[in-house]
């Protein structure tokens, strides 16, 4: 069985459990939905369903998604584009997202030579800032729902 890499939640633990009741009819030993969800419950590490369902959210919102359209400024260049990357850090307080430029971003300091970018990875928190900054104090990227 495969568990979800998203934020756990109640619908999360809900379709794994009716995806273990499904594979388990298939290999011919049946269970009831209650059974898979107790069990889907231990998996992650609770007692039963009723506790993970007590300290669960019902949802989790995700900022951000791949094939989402963003606009935004990298390296305070403004860009338009497309997201093809999104990967949850281990903490679950950042993001790590691929932007694929419009059009290509000039990310040198200086316009004497240019150095353009088509597609970039940056980290980002769950309002689209980098904790990164520049040196002059501004975030490396800030990203917005196009």
């Amino acid at each position: 069985m495969s568990f979800s890499l998203d934020i756990p939640s109640v619908q999360t633990l809900k379709l794994e459990a009716r995806t273990l009741r499904d594979e388990r009819a298939r290999a011919g030993q049946p269970i009831t939905h209650g059974a898979a969800l107790e069990e889907i419950a231990r998996a992650h590490g609770y007692r039963d369903w009723n506790t993970a369902r007590a300290a669960l959210p019902d949802r989790v919102a995700v900022p951000f998604q791949v094939g989402m359209r963003v606009k935004g400024f990298y390296l305070e260049q403004p860009f338009t584009g497309l997201l093809i990357g999104v990967q949850l850090s281990g903490n679950m307080q950042l993001y790590t997202v691929t932007v694929l430029f419009d059009e290509p971003v000039n990310v040198t300091p200086t316009f004497m030579f240019a150095a353009h970018r088509q597609r970039v990875t940056a980290t980002v928190d769950i309002h689209g800032i980098s904790p990164a900054r520049r040196g002059n104090g501004q975030p490396q990227m800030r990203l917005l729902k196009a």
